[in-house]
């Protein structure tokens, strides 16, 4: 039996090929593809979405990004044994994760700004501290392999995620991921000496 998308014969495939085979048509911008996936996915990624934001408003917002972010991005999803339903979800995630930090806090009901008290930020001890740990971290990351630190400061540092990485240098998936627990864990050795 055919569903509207051309994925097959839903009896004969699992949960995870229908959702490949939506995400390789979604790359040649099959909107029945991406009608269905949605409509298979999109509670569970709601859910995700809302978990994070707790706000509604904001994660039905975040959903649409994602939604967004799997229409023009769905040939990084590689079937590499990895359910496709992962991939979604972390996406989904971080565009969620992302959303939430970069909402500002708004000032307490009730105060006027003369009330509040302005962020003086960290004193001069802490400031030292964290002064002294960014050398000690950024002495450590010499000692990675270049490209390595590289990944290590592009995924930790400036938010990108694995997917984007791989896609970024070609590297595989499953390399990208070794690599940067491998990295983390030197990062850890060093810092602790």
């Amino acid at each position: 039996m055919q569903d509207r998308t051309g994925a097959g014969d839903s009896a004969a495939t699992t949960p995870q090929e229908e959702l490949e085979a939506y995400l390789a048509r979604i790359c040649l911008k099959d909107r029945a593809a991406f009608s269905a996936l949605y409509d298979r996915t999109s509670a569970k990624l709601y859910a995700i979405s809302l978990r994070v934001l707790n706000d509604r408003a904001e994660a039905e917002e975040a959903l649409q990004e994602a939604y967004l972010r799997i229409w023009h991005r769905a040939e990084l999803y590689r079937a590499n044994g990895y359910s496709p339903m992962t991939w979604l979800i972390t996406l989904t995630r971080n565009v969620a994760i992302d959303r939430r930090r970069k909402k500002k806090p708004m000032p307490a009901e009730g105060l006027d700004a003369a009330e509040t008290t302005p962020d003086l930020g960290p004193g001069p001890e802490a400031q030292a501290a964290m002064n002294s740990e960014a050398r000690a971290l950024y002495g450590c990351l010499g000692e990675l392999a270049p490209d390595r630190a590289e990944m290590v400061e592009k995924a930790y540092l400036q938010g990108w995620s694995y997917a984007e990485l791989s896609a970024a240098t070609g590297v595989k998936l499953n390399t990208v991921r070794t690599w940067l627990r491998r990295s983390l864990i030197q990062l850890k050795d060093c810092l602790s000496r």
